[in-house]
């Protein structure tokens, strides 16, 4: 079973740029898409990046998009969120989760493995 770590999280001035990463451990994304999801406290798990199994289509959240990109690498090992211009109201605990199909979805119910999260907390 492949399991998921994030990294990169932290507490940054806002304005400031970050990238997050997620790594694989015990094997590779294999045919699935990739996303990105964040949590504020009080707040549903909402959806902010995806990207599909072959790389090819990226979606991001409508408010988001433009600040946010999502990657990986050629391996399949890891995958990147960059954030720029970071706001007050972007600080939540990010996820990363792999998808139970080859395409790209905005719904949790499309992603079968996650992480444990990083904190990102954006100070004014």
């Amino acid at each position: 079973q492949v399991q998921l770590v994030e990294s990169g999280g932290g507490l940054v001035q806002a304005g400031t740029s970050l990238r997050l990463t997620c790594t694989t451990s015990g094997g590779t994304f294999g045919r699935s898409s990739i996303a990105w999801f964040r949590q504020a406290p009080g707040k549903e798990r909402e959806f902010v990046a995806s990207l599909s199994w072959a790389g090819t289509y990226a979606d991001y959240s409508d408010s988001m998009k433009g600040r946010f990109a999502v990657s990986r690498n050629d391996a399949k090992t890891a995958m990147y969120l960059q954030v720029n211009s970071l706001k007050p109201e972007d600080t939540a605990v990010y996820f990363c989760a792999l998808g139970r199909s080859p395409a790209a979805s905005r719904s949790t119910n499309g992603y079968d493995v996650w992480g444990q999260g990083t904190q990102v907390t954006v100070s004014s």
